[in-house]
């Protein structure tokens, strides 16, 4: 009995050991796979290191989303990179991406990165995605002249310093940070997106620049006046859910203004509600959770108000 059992043991081992070793090999097999494919998806593959990627000489497009990847490691010989996607790992310093030149976006988001580095010679990257790590301050992002989308939101960020040489950003995405004011984005005449949601914001003001902005989100901040926006004339978008805002104001000028989310603040006067008469091309309106939306007539009010809404709250208008 005790030699079956031994027998049984010994080979409940061989087994593991084979399968261990498959492992290793399908892993082996998956990395060097179609070597001539311009884009190669290693998605959710429980792979823990980057290697065997030599042969890999045409590859254009390379993702890794959603593994268990801990290094920026043996990527030298990929210089005709140009999307490299690391979203969902355990990476923990930008490193090793020298040799990637050709690289235009680089997604580094949900890992355990704490400082913006290691980019030098992606001088022709025009997407950085760096959203949910543990990044406190910005930098070492003036020499990416060619940036057009900047992802940092869910970080640790307090301030909005130095994006000055950032002069062809399109797109900025700063939600969900530890951000108090809104300041130093002069030299971002370019941006036509700002987002800013879930941070410290009490002021909208120090946009006079961003003449071209067409989407502004401010919602989760404690801002409690629409200012600031008079040269901002071609917002489509003005998302101010979520804060303290008792009137509807200043917005009159916003002659292109279609999406205006401002449910959930302390709007209690109808007066300051009909001043959306003046914004024609209004077609969603959300004004729900504030005291005017508890008026038994709230909904045939809106609509006699502003007869060419498409859509009010979450319900269509016709």
């Amino acid at each position: 009995m005790a030699n079956n059992e031994e027998d049984r043991s010994e080979g409940s081992v061989e087994m593991e050991q084979q399968d261990d070793d498959a492992e290793a090999e399908e892993t082996e097999k998956i990395l060097i796979i179609d070597p001539d494919s311009e884009e190669l998806d290693f998605n959710h593959s429980r792979l823990t290191k980057l290697e065997n990627l030599e042969p890999l000489t045409k590859t254009r497009k390379l993702c890794f989303t959603w593994n268990l990847i801990k290094k920026i490691e043996n990527l030298d010989t990929l210089s005709t990179l140009v999307e490299l996607e690391l979203r969902d790992n355990q990476i923990t310093i930008i490193e090793n991406l020298d040799a990637l030149v050709n690289l235009e976006l680089l997604d580094l988001s949900f890992n355990r990165i704490k400082k913006i580095e290691g980019l030098n010679n992606l001088l022709n990257l025009r997407k950085l995605f760096l959203s949910s790590n543990k990044i406190i301050y910005i930098e070492n992002l003036a020499h990416l002249k060619n940036l057009t989308t900047l992802e940092l939101g869910d970080n640790k960020i307090r301030e909005i310093v130095n994006l000055d040489d950032l002069t062809n950003l399109i797109n900025l995405f700063l939600g969900k940070n530890k951000i108090s004011k809104i300041q130093n984005l002069e030299s971002l005449q370019s941006l036509q997106l700002l987002s800013l949601q879930s941070n410290r914001i009490t002021k909208i003001e120090n946009l006079g620049e961003l003449t071209k902005l067409d989407q502004l989100y401010l919602s989760e901040n404690g801002i409690i006046y629409i200012e600031g926006l008079e040269n901002c004339p071609n917002l489509t978008t003005l998302d101010l859910t979520n804060n303290k805002i008792k009137k509807i104001e200043n917005i009159q000028h916003l002659q292109n203004l279609e999406e205006f989310w401002v449910n959930n603040n302390e709007i209690e006067d109808w007066v300051t509600v009909e001043s959306l008469v003046a914004n024609k091309k209004l077609q969603t309106v959300y004004l729900e959770k504030n005291p005017v939306s508890k008026d038994s007539n709230y909904r045939r009010k809106i609509k006699l108000l502003l007869p060419w809404l498409v859509q009010l709250d979450a319900t269509l208008c016709r």
